[in-house]
């Protein structure tokens, strides 16, 4: 975004562009508990997500499926029409959290849910 000053000594306007994004500086990742409070912000009917895939969840049956939950992409792996994990999710500012199975239990946003929640967002998926 363009900043305008005066020029003192000749009495014209001039511009100069601010530096806001500095590549030397990495982005921070997502925590898998970023990824849960969006997750849980749909449940509770805060944000809203919608299908971002071709096929139903029943009609996948088994393999990854893709929501949107205002802007933030994600992906969940549908066990034989059971919700089992999240594989993947990329922010609305670009940060990105992805599932490492070498990762310690209570590291997948779907494991931080309750029992409750865990079932709410399994039927909201089958209703996507």
């Amino acid at each position: 975004m363009p900043v305008y000053l005066w020029q003192n000594d000749q009495s014209r306007l001039v511009s100069f562009m601010t530096l806001t994004y500095c590549p030397d500086e990495p982005t921070p990742a997502l925590t898998a508990r970023e990824v849960c409070q969006v997750l849980r912000d749909a449940i509770f009917g805060r944000r809203t997500m919608i299908k971002a895939c071709a096929q139903t969840w029943d009609e996948l049956y088994a393999g990854m499926f893709m929501v949107d939950v205002e802007g933030w992409s994600m992906t969940i792996f549908n066990d034989c029409d059971e919700l089992d994990y999240c594989e993947a999710c990329v922010s609305t500012d670009g940060r990105r959290w992805s599932f490492d199975s070498g990762d310690r239990y209570g590291t997948d946003p779907i494991a931080l849910l309750s029992t409750w929640e865990h079932q709410t967002l399994e039927r909201l998926l089958k209703a996507l």
